[in-house]
């Protein structure tokens, strides 16, 4: 049984909710998701080139934590393209006025 997380991730914010092969209907496609975990793992070790350790602690995560959010998406990505799915990206959550 997995738990749940017990600490706060900040996460970046993204436009876009679906990425998918061209001249495919979304009807036809496997779907895999990727969380807004590792969509800023990806944004911060992939786009931007920020270490790990930094990456990690502008997230607010430990390094390993970090490093499995990111071989994760990863793993995702690469089934995606070579098994051609779509990717649908989970949507950040609205921070409520209090």
């Amino acid at each position: 049984m997995v738990q749940n997380r017990k600490i706060e991730r900040r996460c970046i914010s993204y436009e876009g909710h679906v990425f998918k092969p061209v001249a495919v209907p979304m009807k036809d496609l496997e779907q895999i998701t990727l969380t807004k975990e590792e969509i800023t793992a990806l944004y911060y070790s992939d786009f931007l080139s920020i270490k790990q350790n930094s990456a990690a602690e502008k997230m607010g995560i430990s390094q390993a934590s970090f490093s499995r959010d990111l071989a994760t998406a990863h793993s995702k990505i690469a089934d995606a393209f070579f098994s051609t799915k779509a990717i649908l990206f989970e949507e950040p959550e609205e921070k409520e006025d209090e």
